[in-house]
């Protein structure tokens, strides 16, 4: 006689019913003030980075079915040193949001791209693209240097996290399903690769991308918002803690400028940190890197990159707007 076995679909049959029977007191356990406002930040989460990550899937898709690894080779320079500024740069062409670009990185490195250029790409392409840079222009009108500063502190992030894992990074922390190389066939296979590859690889991040929302909730609730207010004339501790609420609020690439500008009572050069750190790393990055590249990368990328945007940040902060503001 075999063992039960209990399906996800009857724990989710299970679950619907307890909810449906408990309807009333989950009801009024769940209406208070913390718990709408942690439902409006996963939905608002989860809202801005699902048309993003829908696009990153599609273009993941595409590249699986239609671009081939020896035409990827071609567009990179041979030595990695060269590889990664260049693949830096071509993160600013493409529109997109951190979301987006985790399953883009993964089917370039799947089709054979170097990892070090690959992970460059993810970390440029949600924080260089013009989007991105029109968006910061427009939320600090008269402040063209936070344009510039945040270009240059997105893309030296991306591109000494490209030589760092070049230099010290190893195979076997990237998941080795990551590598399965998917070959483009020819007319109608072609389409089915790609249609099978969007498939997978939404429903792959789509489910991290659920927890990071939620995580992104819950956090955001247990951060006071008056922890703020004292920050304004202490300047080392404010770049940090705003480093680190970056990594808790987990915003779109595309929103965090309006976020960072309504925070007037803080200087500029923390909160040019907060837009350099956000589409690097945060929750819900983490949440999707470990589930695409495996946890073991993203124990070891997510902290390093939170280290090295911050210094970038503040380095390229110091530069282009003319020291301490």
């Amino acid at each position: 006689m075999g063992r039960l076995r209990i399906t996800s679909l009857q724990v989710f049959c299970a679950v619907l019913a307890a909810a449906l029977l408990l309807q009333r007191p989950l009801a009024e356990s769940l209406d208070t003030s913390a718990v709408r406002i942690a439902a409006t930040v996963f939905v608002a989460v989860c809202v801005q980075a699902l048309p993003f990550l829908v696009l990153g899937v599609l273009l993941s898709g595409l590249i699986a079915a239609f671009v081939s690894p020896a035409a990827l080779g071609r567009l990179l320079p041979r030595r990695t040193a060269l590889a990664v500024p260049v693949a830096g740069l071509a993160g600013a062409v493409l529109p997109g949001c951190e979301c987006a670009s985790v399953p883009v990185a993964r089917r370039l490195i799947s089709q054979g791209l170097p990892d070090a250029a690959a992970l460059t790409f993810l970390l440029a392409a949600p924080a260089i693209n013009p989007v991105v840079l029109v968006a910061t222009a427009v939320a600090f009108p008269g402040e063209p240097g936070m344009v510039v500063a945040r270009f240059a502190g997105s893309l030296g992030t991306a591109v000494v996290m490209g030589w760092l894992w070049s230099r010290f990074g190893r195979a076997e922390w990237i998941a080795e399903r990551v590598r399965r190389r998917v070959h483009p066939g020819s007319g109608g296979a072609r389409w089915w690769v790609f249609l099978e590859t969007a498939r997978h690889d939404l429903v792959a991040a789509g489910g991290f991308l659920v927890l990071g929302g939620l995580t992104s909730a819950v956090l955001n609730v247990a951060v006071p918002a008056s922890w703020l207010a004292g920050l304004a004339g202490q300047l080392v501790l404010s770049i940090v803690l705003m480093a680190l609420l970056a990594v808790v609020l987990a915003l779109c690439s595309e929103a965090d400028a309006f976020v960072a500008a309504s925070l007037g009572a803080l200087p500029l050069l923390p909160r040019l940190v907060f837009l350099v750190v956000g589409p690097a790393v945060d929750v819900k990055l983490f949440a999707l890197q470990s589930g695409t590249f495996g946890r073991a990368f993203a124990m070891r990328f997510a902290p390093t990159t939170l280290l090295v945007a911050t210094l970038c940040g503040t380095a390229a902060g110091l530069l282009a707007l003319g020291g301490v503001r």
